[in-house]
This record gives structure tokens, sequence and C-alpha cells, in this order.
């Protein structure tokens, strides 16, 4: 079948092939048998075509290759891992042991530096050793001059070699010694030498030493001198200086160590030592103060918070200081009657029209000189109900009141207020009959009306003097200011011109142009421009003074109104002003007032009990709020606003104020009114252009007015749609149950004839038994016959059913009614 050479058969290419295979047999025999072996065959498709086995191998194959492909990525990202792990270990190891090197080179730094601070010391002491012997040589040497000098070079050289042997010293301190002779000659004018080569270097200081880190020539400088502070602070703590030390009822750890003229650390270590771990900024009381400064050596002087105001100068004028002023006086009476009016005819100027509704909205103060040329000082008060208040505080610093009653009117209430705020101020009144030229003017009505408030006229034999005037004609004016001087020289009013001044103010506001501007009264002494006043919780120093007229002014004096600038905040109407020595007085009284005040407010609002909170927030459950932000053009008015919108609501309803100022609308202000979701009030400002825009942003509504009556009667009208809608019943008839039936689907329905006015299925119903209420509801149906309507008139029978109610008898009787809402107002 095959040859011996291999060689394939002929006809039978691609078949068996022909190979040798040596057997082995027992006993080392072998045999060489041919073989064939048969080549696997290969079937190759038609082109296009393959078989399935085909497929299905090259299926097989593609997951294999895929198979092996994810096994490579998987092998590979394990080995990057691996490698990562090895890397952040690696960066692990070398960050520790880079924090292991800085860590000892900051302990040797750390141990360097110590010793080379006691190195320094060590240098210092002997240095100090060196200048003490050669002081005692120097003694020794001029308390016996036979002596020979020889044997001090010798010294010299010997103390020059001895460091240098180094055998039984350590090096660094012979070294300083060295520098220390080399400085010390220098010192006394022995070896200049150094000077002319120049300054002395760090090599040349340190010579001799160990080398390795040195500090400078400066340095060394620095520490000699803390030293030698040092030991001349030692000196002076052995001499303690005792100081009397002002401890108040509180003060701060660091003002009480600076009154010691001690450390503030020393001070805050006292403290901790006894228990206390506090701050040098925070307070302590003035027991534990006290046991701080006994035992600091020092002696307590315990004050009181309020001996601040001590500094104002309340000492009594002496009689022959005392010269003639001008009277003040008060124009008082009701709304309208003429107060300003008869004000301007003597002053011949015309108030009335500057003012908003022909009302005085502020406290005005004017001077005005008669013919005689008696100076008097007018103060005028607003009439209206709102300002009783300020018309308190023009009473308060008046000397006369003028009381301005129509003559076509009568005495009304705030003309009783007028009377009542004269009384309570103890001072002469004149009551001025004003427009008596009216043809309805009544002069005995309103004498007879003064007495029934104990006011007696002398036209009456009384005490009080009257005189009739008109505003608009002028008649009867002379006769007024005659009677002002003549109860004035009654008075005999004095006041002390050379005293630190002291007054009241009338009024106050915030001007755009010129800050905080206070119309003061002057009472007692001179103000003068420059002075440092205190006035309430505001202190200043006055930056000019401008009179009644508007002219500047450098002086003013007793009774004397002026306009003061320099303030720093707005003061109150009614404050006290009185001149200080200096800035810091005033500031320091200032500050504690506003402390106090802040104090006061703060006690008034946590005096109450559980039970008073429990009670008024129960209260404040069922009462509607109405909240206003208010500012106004000065500080009067703001104050008279407020009062009057707080006089505003009942039980259901109130308003309520939560800020009020003086000056233009901001845009703080606009934020406030924001988070409280109420309106802006704006009396005589308005609102600056960055305020306007977050007004339109933020919605918040700006509402300005000039005259109070429209403010309080808008705010009224707001307040009153809080208001809960008044229930009223209205009977429209009744209705008695004859029989009784029951309807499947409906339940029990009553047979009624109704005997008086209508009966309708809208209107609410009740039922009565013996006259008792005993179900209230609605109908549910309304037959008439077997119709449904709407209503059924009197005198006829109609089928009612009860909503969810069955109990009904023969005899009952059913009460129909209707509802209606009537709205409710404030009164």
């Amino acid at each position: 079948m095959s040859d011996q050479d291999g060689k394939k058969p002929l006809g039978l290419s691609g078949g068996a092939r022909s190979g040798r295979v040596n057997q082995s047999f027992s006993r080392g025999r072998t045999k060489s048998v041919v073989v064939e072996t048969k080549r696997k065959r290969v079937v190759v498709p038609k082109p296009g075509q393959q078989s399935a086995a085909a497929q299905n191998a090259e299926g097989n194959k593609g997951r294999k290759t895929v198979n092996d492909a994810e096994l490579e990525r998987r092998l590979k990202a394990l080995q990057a891992a691996k490698a990562r792990e090895a890397e952040e270990e690696e960066r692990r190891k070398r960050e520790e042991k880079e924090r292991e090197e800085e860590r000892a080179r900051r302990r040797a730094e750390a141990e360097a530096k110590e010793r080379e601070e006691r190195e320094r010391e060590e240098a210092l002491r002997a240095k100090e050793e060196e200048e003490k012997r050669r002081r005692e040589e120097a003694e020794s040497r001029k308390s016996a001059p036979a002596e020979p000098a020889a044997p001090a070079p010798a010294a010299a050289p010997q103390a020059d070699k001895q460091p240098r042997g180094g055998a039984n010293k350590p090096a660094p301190q012979p070294a300083r010694r060295k520098e220390d002779d080399d400085r010390g000659g220098r010192g006394k004018g022995g070896d200049r030498g150094g000077r002319r080569s120049g300054k002395l270097t760090v090599n040349q200081a340190l010579a001799g030493g160990e080398g390795g880190r040195q500090r400078s020539l400066a340095a060394m400088k620095r520490k000699q001198e803390r030293a030698r502070q040092k030991a001349m602070g030692g000196t002076e703590s052995r001499e303690k200086v005792v100081r009397d030390v002002q401890v108040p009822e509180t003060i701060v750890v660091s003002e009480l160590a600076n009154r010691m003229a001690e450390r503030a650390a020393d001070v805050v270590k006292s403290l901790m030592q006894m228990g206390m771990m506090v701050t040098q900024n925070q307070s302590i009381d003035a027991d534990t103060a006290e046991l701080i400064v006994e035992e600091f050596g020092h002696k307590i002087v315990r004050v009181s918070d309020a001996d601040v105001e001590d500094v104002i100068d309340q000492v009594e004028d002496k009689t022959e200081d005392l010269q003639p002023r001008p009277p003040v006086i008060t124009i008082m009476g009701h709304v309208d009657h003429g107060k300003t009016s008869l004000l301007d005819k003597i002053r011949q100027a015309n108030v009335v029209s500057g003012e908003a509704g022909g009302i005085t909205q502020h406290i005005g103060a004017y001077q005005v000189t008669t013919e005689s040329g008696a100076v008097l000082t007018f103060l005028d008060t607003p009439g209206h109900a709102a300002f009783t208040s300020m018309r308190a505080r023009g009473a308060q610093v008046t000397d006369i009141v003028v009381l301005v009653v129509a003559a076509d009117d009568q005495v009304m209430p705030q003309t009783v207020e007028a009377i009542n705020h004269a009384k309570a101020a103890n001072v002469p009144m004149i009551v001025a009959i004003n427009k008596v030229d009216k043809p309805a003017a009544d002069i005995q009505k309103v004498r007879t009306d003064l007495l029934q408030h104990e006011v007696i006229v002398e036209a009456l034999s009384g005490d009080v003097q009257d005189v009739e005037v008109s505003a608009k004609t002028g008649q009867g004016l002379p006769e007024l200011l005659e009677a002002i001087a003549l109860q004035a020289e009654i008075l005999e009013l004095k006041a002390n011109p050379d005293r630190p001044a002291e007054g009241a103010v009338i009024e106050a506001q915030l001007d755009v142009g010129r800050g905080p501007v206070a119309t003061v009264l002057v009472q007692k002494g001179t103000l003068r421009q420059g002075d440092v006043f205190v006035v309430g919780e505001q202190w200043g120093k006055v930056r000019a003074l401008m009179n009644d007229k508007g002219d500047r002014v450098t002086d003013a004096g007793p009774s004397v109104p002026v306009e003061v600038l320099g303030l720093n905040g707005t003061p109150e109407a009614g404050d006290v002003l009185n001149v200080v020595e200096t800035e810091a007085q005033a500031r320091e009284i200032a500050e504690y007032r506003e402390q106090a005040a802040k104090d006061k407010r703060a006690a008034a609002g946590a005096a109450t009990t559980l039970d008073q909170l429990l009670a008024k927030a129960k209260a404040d459950e069922n009462v509607a709020e109405l909240p206003i932000v208010v500012k106004a053009d000065v500080q009067g008015s703001a104050e008279a606003i407020v009062q009057a919108l707080e006089k505003i609501g009942n039980d259901e309803v109130r308003v309520r104020v939560i800020h009020y100022g003086v000056g233009a609308i901001t845009e703080s202000d606009i934020g406030l009114a924001e988070a409280s979701g109420t309106p802006v009030i704006g009396f005589n400002v308005r609102a600056n252009a960055p305020a306007r825009n977050a007004a339109n942003q933020k919605g918040v509504e700006i509402r300005y007015y000039s005259v109070i009556y429209d403010l309080v009667d808008d705010v009224k009208a707001a307040a009153s749609g809080l208001l809960g809608a008044e229930i009223r019943e209205n009977f429209i008839g009744y209705a008695q149950i004859k029989e009784t039936f029951r309807v499947s689907g409906v339940g029990n329905v009553a047979g009624c004839l109704v005997t008086e006015g209508v009966a309708r299925r809208s209107a609410g119903v009740r039922l009565l038994r013996d006259d008792v209420v005993i179900h209230e509801g609605t109908l549910k149906t309304l037959k008439r016959f077997k119709d449904e309507v709407k209503e059924v008139q009197s005198g006829q029978e109609c089928g009612m059913a009860f909503e969810n109610y069955d109990d009904i008898r023969q005899g009952d009787v059913i009460e129909i009614f209707e509802r209606e809402e009537v709205e409710r107002t404030l009164a």
C-alpha cells in the first residue's frame, strides 16, 4: 500500500500517510513496524455557502475569543490595582518617614534652642560676675594706690588664656566670657579697634563656640535689655504701689486689670485659681472684683453705675447770681379755636398756611418783642387730641398758660385737658376769648362754662385774667400782651446765665442735610457753640445754634428757644439737656442711660408670672392684630401718632405699632414691614429711591399722610376690616305641628299649620316643646300637598321634615328664622 520511503501511493493524495513505529518486546527484543496514519478530512465549502457545523465552530470560537479578552482585561485591571496599592503603600511609608524626620528635626531644634537659651543665660551670668569682679578690682586699686599695677596686665592675659585651654570648662561658656571681656573693654574705652574696623560680627561675638545655629548680635542685645528690665521690674515689685481701685457693680476683667495697673493675664490666672473660668473680655460682679483687688494688694472703692451722672452740676444758684429772664408762655386750647392764628397776629407771621390741613402738627417756639421792649417766648402746642403728651411737655417748661377759647363755640374736651395740664404744672393761666368779632360769639357763655372746671375769670370776681381778642382783626392783642407782662412781673422770673446750660427739648427731628436737630428751650445758664452736652440717651457737641427766625447765633441764654445741631442721635421730645465738661463724660452718661433704659424695658417685659403669661397668651389668641410701621418727620409727631393708633381697637382687634422712628423711609423699614406683613405709614416724610424699589419688589404698601385726622381714620377703617361680621337673626314665622306621619325613605314628617309669618325652605328652624328649644337645624323638605314649595304663607298647611332629626310630636312649635351678616366698624 505504501513504499518504505514514505512516499505517498498513487491515487491516494490527501489520504493515508505511512510511518514507522518501533515495538518493544520482552528480553530486550524490538521490532520496527510500518503503519499508516489518516489525515483529517477538510471539506471546503462552495463560495457563498457555509455548513451548520462551520457556523457552530465559528460561534464557539467567537465566544472563546470574547472570554479570553475579558479574562485578559480583568488580569490587567487586577495588576493595575495591585500596582496602585503598592504605590499607595510606598507613598504612605514615605510620608510617615518624612513626618518622623520633621518631628525629629523639630525636637532637635527645640533642644538646640533650649540649650542655646541656657548658654545665653550662663553667658549673661558670667558677664555680670566679670563686671562685678572688675568693679571690685577697680575699687581696690583706688583704695590702695601704692600697690604696683604689674599683676593686673598679667592677670588679663591669664584671663584671656584661660578660656582657650578648655580642659575644665565647656567651650561655649569661655567663648562668651571672651566676648564679654572684649565688649566690656570697649565699653570702658580700652580697645576702640573694633569700632574703627566696623561693627562686631556674629562670628566675632561667638568666637570659640561649638558652631551650629547662632543668634545675632541684635538678639543678644534684646535679650540683655529684657533681662535688665526684668531685674528692674523685680525691684519695683518689692516696692509695690497701692492704688485706690474704683469698682462698679459689674466690671470687665481687662478694665479691672487696667485700673489696678496689673497684667490682665495675672488677673485671669487669679480668677481661675478661685474656680472662675473667665476671659479678660467677660464681666465679673463687684464682690468677686473686691477679692481680686485685695489679693493684689490694692484698696477697693465701691461706686455705682449711676455715679456717672454726678458730673452734672446740680448746685442751686445763689440769689445774687440770678438775673431777670423772659417769661415762657404756652398757647393751649381746642382744635380750630385760633391758637396759631392768634400767635401769628402777635408775630405778624403766617404759620397756619404752612401747616397741613390748617392744624398745628408740631410744637413751635418763638420769641416776640412787644412795643414796650419786653421779650416774650411763646410755645405753640397742637390742639388735637393725639398730641396730649406734647401739650403736657409744653406745660412742664412753661411759666404762663394762655388758654384760647372760641367765643362762638364752647369749652371742648381738649380745652378741659389744657386746663388740667396747667393745673398739674402749677402755672398761672390767662384766658383769651377768641373770635369775638363773629356774630355768633357768646362771651358770657364761655365764662360760665369755665366755672364748671374751676376756672373763675376776673369778670366773674375770680383771679384768672380774661381778655377778649380777635386773631383776625387784632382786637384785644395789646391788652393780652399787657396781661402777660403783668403776670410775668408778678412771678419775678429769674435765672443764672453764668453757669453750664440746662434746657428742655421741645421738639426733635432728623434733617436730611443737617442730621439730628433738636429744638431746645434753655432754662438755666447759657448754651454756647462748642459746648459738650448730654440729652437723654444722646450726646453731642454744639456745632451750630439757630434762632426762631432761622439766623445763626453763637449763644442762647435763659428762656431762649434755639435749634441745636451736632447730636449723635435724635433725642426724645421732653428730654433734659445738660452741658458737661468733656466728651468722655457725655458719652459715658449717654451709654449708662441707654443701658438703664434697656434694662428697664427688659425688666418690664420679664416681670410677669407664668399665670399672667398664660392668661395673656389665651387672651391674644382671640385678638386680631393690625401691625404698622410708622415714620414721621419729628419725634413729637411720631409719639403722638403711636398713642393715637394704640387707642384704636376693642376686645377683638387692635393696632400694634411694631416700629416707629424719625426720618425718611429706608430699606430697613421696608424689610421689617415685609417680614411682619404690614404697611409703612409716612407722616410728612417720603421713601428714598432704594426703599421705593424694595417696596415695589417685595409688595410692601407705603401710605403717605400730612394730616393726622386722615391717618387715624384710614387705620381705623383698616382695623375694622379685621372684625368678624355680626350675625343677626330675623324671625320670619311660626308653625304648629298638627299631625306626624311616617314616610318611607324620608322619615318622620310633620303636618304643620303656619300660624304666623311665613315658612321658607332656605331658612333655619328651631323645634320648641313646652317653649324649650330641643333642636336647631335646617329643613329637609317643605311641601304643600304633594308639591315641593319654596315658602308657605301664614294660615296655610304644609309638611315639614327636619335634617337628621325625627323626634317630632304633635303640639310642638317650629320657629322659623333667617340669618344675615352685618359689617362692623370701630367706634
